[in-house]
């Protein structure tokens, strides 16, 4: 079990602490099996498109809280992108049943080249004053970039001082991009500095239940009314007073092992708040499984298989039709490694063929120690191997050179920004921002619908394809995908 350690203002990487890669070519058995064997080793890239930075995954555990303000201390430009979950926090709110929520508190330090020279501590400790003058936050979380990790400004000690006289939490979050090639140790940058300056030690318990996620439906409610228990989400649309109950939670549980690896291993090993450490209920196995590990630590295993059979009386008509209609398309997926995982699973239980997937990361040890947490191992055990599985991280090459080579019938993705690619190529493709819209047998049922529609609405896509450009050569594509990686064909010409 990984050692946590609150006391330490910065954390280590996902690299250093759970031995995580971003390069791989092979099957998703292979990877499990190397990942059980130690045998597994991050191969890296003669080339490389494109990386994401860790501190856009810190600022969204943070900016998400309503009554908290974020300031980004670094130049203007690193929180250029931080604009993003402004505009998600207010559409996606209506999922929660929000109506009257706030503008998000963003703020930069706007670091100079002078400031790099001479320091921009005091410009940080003003800024700071300024936005408790301004918007009167609850706390305030100060996310480092580049360059104010370069200069080595005291962003700790900043932040203790201000706390004392501010009297309110204000946390210091380290997450410069050049410290891991991993985006996701944001998230755990995020919430290592919300578990050090507002989670309180707890006093009592409460009947509410963690649930770690980005900002998808509001399903918990229901599913956790028949328990007498009511969701605590972490973080988006919390306040930090509920933040601050966390630990008196009955359990945490988790919507992507992916975002909340950290936060549960913490809430657990910390305050006392056990996390449910089997995957995300994708799937009808892991839907079964999550509910009776549910049932089992609330002492109410009765209840969870009433949930259960509910469940299915509801969907397995709808879902047996689903997957005859389905059965024999070909799919490849693309995402987050927990929630791409949680795809597949979707994939296969409608009758599908994934094809292969471009999985950003892989990681192969939680921070909760327990091999049952691990997302791809439930995959190949339940449903058996999958090809061409690559983990590349966003290098959209790759990503370009793998459809062209198995075209699926559909593409699923993650992130928006890699749609366009199946798109382009006729493919159709198909998007859901909602983590929560695949989970239980209600979510497959309606996965299997949207899915199914995608496929039959294809006229977009063909016609796109005739008229859209490839910006990459023919030679690339006549290479294999992983020809840039360690043992690729390109890879010893260009070392």
């Amino acid at each position: 079990m990984t050692t946590i350690n609150l006391k330490a203002a910065e954390l280590a990487s996902r690299e250093r602490r759970l031995g995580s890669i971003t390069g791989f070519s092979g099957t998703a058995e292979e990877l499990v099996t190397q990942s059980r064997t130690c045998e597994l080793k991050d191969k890296p890239r003669a080339f490389s498109q494109c990386l994401g930075c860790s501190t856009s995954n810190a600022a969204c555990t943070t900016i998400l809280i309503q009554d908290a303000a974020t300031i980004s201390h670094g130049p203007i430009g690193c929180a250029s992108c931080l604009h993003d979950f402004a505009f998600t926090y207010r559409v996606d709110a209506q999922r929660r049943g929000l109506t009257n929520v706030g503008q998000r508190k963003i703020y930069s330090t706007n670091l100079t080249e002078r400031d790099t020279i001479y320091g921009g501590a005091e410009k940080l400790e003003e800024a700071i004053r300024e936005v408790y003058q301004r918007a009167k936050p609850s706390a305030i979380f100060i996310i480092t970039t580049c360059a104010s990790g370069i200069i080595g400004d005291d962003v700790e000690g900043v932040a203790q001082a201000m706390q004392k006289e501010l009297e309110i939490p204000v946390a210091a979050v380290f997450c410069e991009g050049f410290r891991s090639k991993m985006w996701t140790t944001g998230f755990d940058a995020g919430y290592h500095g919300i578990a050090r300056s507002v989670i309180k030690k707890p006093q009592r318990k409460r009947d509410i239940i963690n649930v770690i996620n980005f900002w998808g439906t509001d399903i918990f409610s229901e599913w956790f009314a028949p328990f007498g228990m009511k969701p605590n989400y972490i973080t988006p649309y919390s306040t930090i007073e509920s933040l601050s109950q966390a630990s008196e939670a009955r359990a945490t549980v988790q919507a992507c092992s992916t975002l909340g690896s950290y936060l549960g291993a913490v809430l657990e090993q910390e305050f006392g708040v056990p996390e449910i450490k089997t995957s995300p209920p994708y799937g009808m196995p892991q839907t079964d499984r999550w509910f009776a590990a549910l049932g089992e630590l609330l002492g109410q295993p009765e209840t969870a298989a009433q949930v259960l059979a509910e469940s299915k009386r509801k969907n397995l008509g709808k879902i047996a039709e689903l997957k005859e209609q389905l059965s024999g398309k070909t799919a490849y997926v693309t995402a987050g490694a927990s929630h791409g995982h949680s795809l597949l699973a979707v994939l296969r239980e409608l009758g599908m063929i994934p094809l292969g997937a471009a999985i950003f990361h892989h990681d192969p040890l939680y921070d909760n120690g327990s091999e049952d947490a691990d997302t791809l191992q439930h995959v190949v055990r339940d449903y058996g191997d999958v090809p061409n599985y690559n983990v590349c991280n966003k290098q959209e090459f790759e990503l370009v050179n793998a459809l062209n080579r198995v075209k699926p019938d559909i593409l699923l993705a993650r992130h928006g920004g890699m749609t366009r690619w199946g798109a382009k190529l006729g493919i159709p493709t198909l998007l859901i921002g909602d983590e929560h819209f695949g989970m239980g047998y209600d979510g497959l049922a309606k996965y299997g619908e949207t899915i199914l529609e995608t496929i039959e609405n294809d006229e977009f896509v063909t016609n796109l394809c005739k008229h859209a450009m490839n910006p990459y050569s023919k030679w690339w594509l006549e290479q294999k995908p992983n020809a840039f990686l360690e043992g690729g064909s390109c890879y010893a010409r260009r070392n």
